[in-house]
């Protein structure tokens, strides 16, 4: 069975970017879409790139990668099945000899992030 043409691979990061793109919008509403722009597939750097008023709000570096299957659902799915109620969860990642990750939910990351700037 042959995988995902490159097209249609392309399509499902470049949906994933501007998904960023608008949650970065909507919660800092004093940024203009000017600010915050989904870069081309196949084009070098940042996925998400944002002006220097943006960097000042949102101070990350966004890489987008969507995917078929990654093996951190299946464990951030197991983080969720023990999440008590009203609770978020949280999975830590650590790989041989690699730093530990965080992964939590991106709607949840950017709500916390722009709380924090309040």
């Amino acid at each position: 069975m042959p995988g995902i043409k490159p097209q249609s691979a392309k399509a499902k990061g470049r949906n994933l970017q501007k998904t960023v793109v608008k949650w970065i919008l909507d919660r800092w509403t004093s940024l203009e879409p000017d600010d915050v722009k989904s870069t081309s597939m196949g084009a070098g750097g940042e996925d998400v790139q944002l002006s220097p008023a943006a960097r000042k709000s949102v101070p990350l570096s966004i890489e987008c990668k969507a995917r078929k299957s990654v093996s951190i659902y299946t464990w951030y799915e197991q983080a969720k099945e023990n999440c008590p109620e009203k609770m978020e969860p949280v999975l830590v990642v650590k790989a041989d000899r690699k730093t530990p990750l965080v992964c939590v939910d991106a709607e949840y990351f950017f709500d916390l992030l722009r709380s924090e700037k309040k």
